[in-house]
């Protein structure tokens, strides 16, 4: 038995536990003290001397008020002290034979984990709290159209730029433009359909992919060297050429997809891999954001202070219009600052500005109002017979395998900021699956490029606070009436481009920092983690950013070989920051002690999800409407 006496304002951890004398051999159990007799104990510290007698079979904590001490002699304080000694003794004796134990030492008070004096600590959280509307709640009627045409104005940024760079050099004009412009429109609105209803059902917009930019580069110069009658015919050859290997190359998405290949190789993630995908996912797109904001920094640059002063501080310094301004902020900055575009292009201010200037800051410069039919339905093979080419068509299954990776990510990305759990892997290999027939569908219907999941979109619903899958198809509708009445579609595809640049700076960064938070679920102080997601991380942005300012503005990449096709598909792969992230990311995540960093991985979290049955939210956020799934066969289901 040990005695210790203790001044002091704090009660050894061991000591709030007794030890149980009916145990044999007087083994400890870790009953607590009773609440009562703590608080008392406590509430003496401050003014207590504490007697701690320890035994093999009992600890007691005996505090004596200095108060009560002083008015006892010392001689009666050594009496007392000497009979507990005794007593102690006595119930140590008492059916015990092996021999007493070392004196016990008593460890010091157990101290708090680092910085928690200094703050809270925040535990992983599944789902992010501060959502007004997840993928399954839906604001009001009028709120919800509000919204939904705002994800239709964002969605069409890519769009207006894509054809505004492609269809000039194949030699189209204005009017060709436009009708490009409402056909990409049409097909990205059944896409959508398509997704929201029977594939991930993630509120996710499909809209024009910039991944097959180099493809279709590759068909326009091979056509720049022949003669036409004229510079339609070139165009309209190229936009067949274009059908057809977007009709070929839309089978290998199909199959990847439904032949859930994809899927078992989204198996093979974990949040070390999805972490940097889904961040750059938008961080590869940063030359969209500054960049192109840079072509016209007097319209760009207020776009951007004004939606960050709106949407964050405005509408903290005004309570009342705090859910408006949160709500429809870029609404607001949109008209506004276009409005200020159309008053320096009236007023004459870019008179006697340079050509690229005057491209990109006028609000007149687009003339897809005049040229714009005021009804246009677009219908199949509108261009003409596809025509068929083994060497593009190689170059379009690169486009459509990068697309495969840049939609992968930004599922995860949307299943974050909508409330949902990580989409299962049979659910990432049907939307694959799915996105390869949109694909054959704008192949035939004439688009210019195939689709992939909206980045910004999905920023917008961080931006908004609102993941509801109610707003994205409604969208689809102000898609498919702007995509049929030209002339109110081109009045829209007219804002200048720095202010779709202004947007993205925000919501690229949002979905960029979405990625960040899937770390949490792994063990984040492991330096084989860090490692990962490191190399993976610099690697997705820094291969890309060699190819795409090593490629040439006819689209020649830095991967030079006798096969065409063959560069084509190395130069479209590698110029693609997700495809780059998720093959490095994968490879060293599964092959780096991955057998005995499970823990550290995150494994334990993540499997559950891999399967629509691994946890019970899969089947509520994942299940196709209508009874779909009665007709499907179980084998694409699970």
């Amino acid at each position: 038995m040990a005695v210790h006496i203790f001044h002091k304002t704090s009660i050894p951890d061991h000591v709030t536990r007794q030890r149980n004398p009916s145990k044999k051999g007087g083994k400890r159990e870790g009953n607590p003290v009773p609440a009562e007799k703590k608080r008392m104990a406590q509430s003496l510290l401050s003014q207590s001397q504490c007697l701690i007698v320890a035994s093999s079979r009992f600890t007691t904590l005996q505090c004596f008020n200095r108060e009560e001490e002083e008015a006892f002699s010392i001689q009666k304080f050594r009496e007392r002290k000497r009979k507990w000694k005794s007593e102690g003794k006595a119930n140590q004796k008492m059916g015990e034979t092996a021999p007493p134990p070392p004196p016990q030492v008593v460890a010091p008070p157990s101290q708090m984990p680092l910085g928690a004096a200094r703050g809270p600590t925040w535990t992983p959280a599944e789902q992010l709290h501060q959502l007004q509307y997840c993928i399954q709640s839906n604001p009001s009627w009028p709120e919800a159209f509000a919204l939904a045409f705002q994800h239709y104005i964002v969605m069409l940024g890519s769009i207006v730029i894509i054809a505004s760079s492609l269809v000039p050099q194949m030699g189209g004009d204005h009017g060709d433009k436009a009708r490009v412009i409402q056909t990409m429109l049409f097909m990205s609105a059944i896409n959508t359909l398509i997704q929201t209803f029977l594939g991930t059902r993630l509120p996710t917009v499909m809209t024009a992919s910039f991944a097959f930019t180099l493809p279709v580069l590759s068909i326009i110069n091979d056509y720049s060297d022949r003669t036409f009658r004229s510079e339609h015919e070139r165009f309209e050859v190229t936009m067949r050429t274009i059908q057809g290997s977007l009709i070929v190359s839309s089978f290998l998405n199909i199959f990847i997809g439904f032949s859930k290949a994809w899927g078992n190789f989204t198996r093979f993630f974990s949040p070390i891999v999805i972490a940097p995908v889904v961040c750059v996912v938008g961080l590869g797109l940063f030359a969209r954001g500054f960049p192109l904001l840079a072509n016209c920094v007097e319209i760009g640059l207020p776009m951007l202070i004004l939606l960050v002063i709106t949407q964050q501080y405005l509408r903290r310094a005004i309570p009342r219009a705090h859910r408006i301004l949160e709500r429809f902020a870029l609404l607001l900055c949109i008209a506004l600052v276009w409005s200020f575009a159309a008053v320096l292009t009236e007023a004459g201010a870019y008179n006697n500005a340079k050509q690229q200037t005057k491209q990109s800051c006028r609000t007149d410069r687009s003339f897809l109002i005049s040229s714009a039919p005021w009804i246009k339905f677009p219908y199949p093979f509108q261009w003409g017979a596809p025509i068929f080419r083994a060497s593009h068509v190689f170059g379009m299954m690169g486009a459509a395998i990068v697309t495969s990776a840049e939609s992968t990510g930004t599922y995860f990305a949307a299943a974050r900021l909508s409330g949902a759990t990580p989409p299962p892997a049979s659910v990432v290999s049907q939307s694959i699956g799915l996105q390869g027939v949109g694909m054959l569908l704008e192949g035939i219907f004439g688009a210019a490029v195939g689709s992939t999941a909206s980045v910004e979109n999905v920023g917008l619903l961080g931006l908004t606070h609102i993941g509801s899958r109610r707003v994205v198809q409604i969208s689809t509708g102000f898609m498919f009436f702007f995509a049929i009445f030209g002339k109110f579609g081109a009045f829209f595809a007219s804002i200048p481009l720095p202010i779709f640049a202004a947007m993205y700076c925000v919501l690229f960064g949002i979905v960029a920092a979405v990625g960040i938070t899937f770390i949490q679920f792994a063990n984040n102080n492991s330096l084989r983690n860090i490692y990962v997601l490191g190399l993976s991380l610099f690697l997705g942005i820094s291969i890309p950013q060699y190819f795409v300012s090593n490629t040439s503005p006819n689209g020649v990449g830095p991967v030079k070989t006798d096969g065409g096709w063959f560069d084509d598909i190395l130069n479209t792969i590698f110029s693609s920051s997700p495809t780059v992230a998720i093959i490095v990311g994968t490879l060293l995540d599964n092959t780096l002690d991955a057998k005995y960093a499970v823990d550290d991985r995150g494994l334990a979290w993540w499997r559950p999800f891999q399967s629509r049955k691994g946890d019970a939210r899969n089947e509520e956020f994942y299940s196709l409407p209508v009874r779909i799934r009665e007709y499907i066969p179980t084998r694409f289901l699970y």
